[in-house]
């Protein structure tokens, strides 16, 4: 019988070879590969979800190639879900494997908060998107939260402009964050559906939609409204070192969409 051992030594390792192109690369790896999480919610609950990775190291300009399969084996080599303090270590440990100075991992999942309709009370789930940034780079190592929210904003010049009624539309605003200690999840939600015109549930009766579209009407909101305002609140918060803000807003009355971002490192604000 064949020792598999001695048969693996006679494989030639063509990614492992020398490259003579003098051309590091920043980051190479695999993106879009799904693998089980479980993640706790502020309630105390364990959401068990499903999140697309992507994963990346740095490649020194002397290697051919990395080796892709081994991104694949630290994903597996941990529970069968993926818990967050697991994650934070993922980062270090795939450049230990792949002899990196540099990776990144991102790990993205739809995040589950059940909501109570504003009148009838009747409670439904609405989901968010959810990203965990894990880098590494020469032994720094930083995490940072990206949530996308879903809100709707009715514009200002609309309502002021027309006889009746006004133009509204979904947005998607993100946040991502550095932060020092804890920060929930549901806490940056929060922070967007605040400065909304209105915020969304997944279901409502006829007495919700008619006070959410009252109260939308009553809080109108241009895109650099939301940016602004949700800035003031993170600028207020000592735990979030740093921020990126991006509204979108798909134009009911347009064929694009209207858009606002802004980045702060208080660090160096």
């Amino acid at each position: 019988m064949n020792n598999p051992s001695a048969f693996q030594h006679e494989i030639p390792d063509v990614q492992g070879s020398e490259d003579t192109r003098r051309i590091a690369i920043d980051r190479v790896g695999i993106k879009d590969i799904k693998h089980p999480v479980v993640i706790r919610d502020r309630a105390g609950r364990e959401q068990h979800t499903v999140a697309n990775f992507n994963m990346y190291v740095g490649l020194p300009h002397n290697f051919k190639g990395t080796h892709m399969s081994r991104f694949v084996e630290i994903l597996n080599n941990h529970d069968y879900e993926i818990s967050v303090p697991m994650f934070r270590t993922m980062v270090s440990e795939m450049t230990t494997t792949l002899t990196a100075e540099t990776g990144r991992i991102e790990m993205t999942f739809p995040y589950f908060v059940q909501k109570a309709a504003p009148v009838s009370g009747v409670k439904s789930l609405l989901d968010y998107t959810v990203t965990f940034i894990g880098e590494i780079n020469r032994d720094l190592e930083t995490m940072s939260v990206k949530v996308l929210v879903p809100v709707t904003t009715l514009c200002p010049c609309s309502k002021k402009i027309s006889e009746y009624g006004a133009h509204n539309q979904r947005s998607h605003v993100s946040v991502e964050t550095k932060v020092e200690g804890f920060v929930w999840i549901e806490e940056l939600i929060d922070i967007v559906e605040s400065v909304a015109s209105c915020e969304l549930y997944g279901l409502l009766k006829r007495p919700d939609e008619k006070y959410v579209t009252e109260r939308a009407y009553d809080n109108p909101r241009f895109v650099e409204d939301m940016v602004r305002e949700i800035a003031l609140k993170l600028n207020a918060d000592p735990r979030i070192l740093s921020y990126t803000v991006e509204s979108e807003n798909f134009e009911s009355i347009h064929n694009h969409s209207a858009y606002a971002l802004i980045h702060c490192d208080k660090k160096t604000a």
